[in-house]
């Protein structure tokens, strides 16, 4: 490098050493070396400064010295120390420190004496492998064999949209995005449109219309780009029969060998197949004209022109708003009532009008293991429901449930798959928080995934887990039909976690926006989220005045009681003033995926984008 170079001279020199920065902090570095000169421009030494500025983490140069012994370079023996005694690194330990040498090492001549310099050792630091998530939870690792309705399912509300309820535009990215984001139930809203061509809206709006032969074309090319695993077509069905056997037969046309049209040759259907056995399938969710079994009798016959009737109490669909939550509370069974505890009757209600809605049948016969059926109470589902049928329940009618029926909820999602839906209020596509049902077993926790928020962050965060299929199994206890768990009352089913995060430092944090220089006044909140008993919140100190190298160090214990049901959420801020902060990167994962030691937490932006190189460095043990 001769002579001298200027700011964007500078950023392209950096470039070439493959290292991520942020351009706004290596403006600011390059402004303080030239604040009191004439020229804008720097010498050789001066982008060394610039370069161990962004580069040469202090927090890392005193792990390294503490291995290096007096040494410029760590040998072979010590990096196997080092991965052994601080990363909790088990497994060949040998093979993975020549791995480490051979590909974040950037001298050759060190390189080839199979040691590690500093420079090695920065880019091994702040790479993937030691990123805080585990790194066999990115790819799917659970038992994928057990029936659809033991895992959690990543699920959407009113996919077709990309802004609010009421005016916003309904879009065929909605659907995109979400396959993308691994979800797997989607929600199509179906009226009838001119034409004889069904259309996708939110009914009684001004949100715009697409045609629903574009959303099946949009969900056939996109359903197993980051998935296997099968997707569920949640149809909102407000068409004619005529206009349903048009939307059965694009579903057919267009989605070919991928709709499922049959079960797996079962006479009696006792148990719901599982995730493995329905890879590369899309299943459809709707009403059903009788039982599967009368389906597939009628599977080699012409049912065109046929329509079946399904009784629907009048002005309540599975999914328009919380009308229904003034129903019953079932009471409980338990008769042991806990001293002051308010039995909850129903309030008097007028007796919802039964209507008689038709349902073509080419579209009915498409329905085999998600059939929706209205949910009465939780002793009607045990006495007459079927494994295939399924229950939308809304918010804030579900939230009674979990809060006064959480044992019976809990035995009702283990035998059958429970899909929760906002209430119809929430006008601004807002969200509820997913936790509360998760904690219950509830299988497809609807969100609006077009409105950024915690409650998306926490269920992005959930299902970054087994590959990000969008299936996770649920803990055993969620599962057995005998288990006695509650999220209240966790009992014998508690396997507390002792967890410590040391919160290091953090790196090349957004700057704030409310900031003409690039300092920020960050701090960061430690959240879990889980069980009631393990909802906790802790907060470091505010550094002053540094978003480009923060330093804590700080620890944080917690005791974790359910740890499987457990979410931990690292959000960091900007403190504005005493009563307001600017949110600047968050990241959220299931405690089970904790990486212990020495780890990297990526950030990512409101929208879930990664914010490189943004990150923190902490230090994780747990036992």
């Amino acid at each position: 490098m001769d002579g001298k170079i200027d700011l964007e001279n500078t950023v392209q020199t950096l470039k070439k050493f493959e290292l991520p920065f942020n351009y706004t902090h290596v403006k600011h570095v390059f402004k303080k070396i030239i604040d009191k000169r004439k020229e804008h421009m720097i010498n050789i030494e001066d982008f060394r400064a610039i370069y161990r500025a962004i580069v040469h983490r202090p927090e890392f140069l005193e792990l390294f010295h503490a291995y290096a012994q007096n040494s410029k370079t760590l040998a072979h023996g010590q990096v196997v120390e080092f991965l052994k005694k601080e990363q909790y690194e088990t497994e060949e330990c040998e093979t993975t420190a020549l791995e480490i040498i051979l590909k974040y090492e950037p001298i050759e001549a060190v390189r080839k004496r199979s040691q590690l310099s500093f420079e090695g050792f920065i880019r091994y630091m702040a790479s993937e492998e030691c990123s805080v998530f585990k790194r066999h939870h990115r790819t799917v690792y659970q038992d994928m064999n057990y029936p659809l309705c033991d895992y959690f399912i990543s699920s959407s509300h009113n996919t077709y949209l990309i802004s609010d309820q009421l005016i916003g535009p309904s879009h065929l990215w909605g659907y995109t995005s979400a396959l993308l984001k691994g979800c797997r139930c989607l929600e199509i809203d179906c009226w009838d449109g001119s034409n004889n061509e069904p259309v996708v809206y939110h009914g009684h709006t001004l949100t715009s219309k697409i045609p629903f032969h574009s959303v099946i074309q949009v969900i056939e090319k996109y359903a197993f780009e980051v998935s296997d695993y099968p997707v569920v077509l949640s149809l909102e069905n407000h068409c004619s029969p005529q206009q349903q056997e048009v939307m059965a037969d694009y579903l057919e046309s267009i989605l070919g060998e991928k709709l499922l049209t049959s079960t797996f040759g079962e006479a009696r259907m006792t148990q719901l197949p599982s995730p493995e056995a329905l890879k590369f399938k899309i299943l459809i969710k709707n009403k059903k004209v009788g039982t599967v079994e009368e389906s597939m009798l009628r599977r080699d016959l012409d049912s065109h022109g046929e329509t079946g009737e399904v009784s629907e109490s009048e002005n309540i669909s599975d999914d328009e708003d919380d009308s229904e939550d003034s129903a019953t509370l079932c009471p409980q069974r338990d008769s042991s009532k806990r001293k002051g505890e308010v039995t909850h009757s129903a309030p008097p209600r007028k007796k919802a009008k039964v209507k008689k809605v038709k349902i073509a049948l080419a579209l009915s016969d498409l329905v085999i293991y998600t059939k929706s059926e209205k949910f009465v109470s939780f002793e009607h589902s045990q006495n007459h429901q079927k494994c295939y049928e399924n229950n939308s329940i809304g918010e804030a009618r579900a939230q009674k449930f979990a809060k006064h029926s959480a044992r019976d909820f809990v035995l009702h999602t283990s035998k059958f798959i429970t899909r929760i839906y906002p209430k119809g209020t929430r006008a601004t596509s807002s969200n509820y928080n997913p936790q509360v049902f998760w904690n219950v077993g509830c299988q497809m926790v609807a969100l609006n995934f077009q409105t950024p928020g915690v409650q998306m962050e926490l269920q992005n965060g959930k299902f970054l887990d087994n590959g990000g299929c969008g299936y996770i199994l649920k803990p055993e206890f969620l599962r057995n039909r005998d288990s006695s768990f509650t999220p209240h009352n966790v009992g014998r089913y508690s396997k507390p976690m002792s967890l410590s995060i040391k919160l290091i430092s953090g790196h090349q944090l957004p700057p704030s926006n409310l900031s003409k220089t690039n300092k920020a006044d960050p701090f960061v909140q430690i959240e879990i989220y889980g069980v009631p008993e393990d909802q906790r919140k802790k907060k470091s100190s505010v550094i002053k005045s540094n978003a480009l190298s923060p330093r804590w160090d700080e620890t944080f214990s917690f005791t974790v009681q359910v740890p499987e049901l457990a979410l931990i959420r690292f959000c960091v801020e900007d403190e504005i003033s005493l009563v307001s902060n600017e949110f600047l990167g968050q990241y959220t994962l299931p405690v089970l995926s904790l990486n212990k030691g020495y780890r990297n937490v990526p950030l990512l932006d409101k929208y879930g984008a990664n914010l490189k190189p943004a990150s923190l460095f902490v230090h994780i043990w747990y036992y």
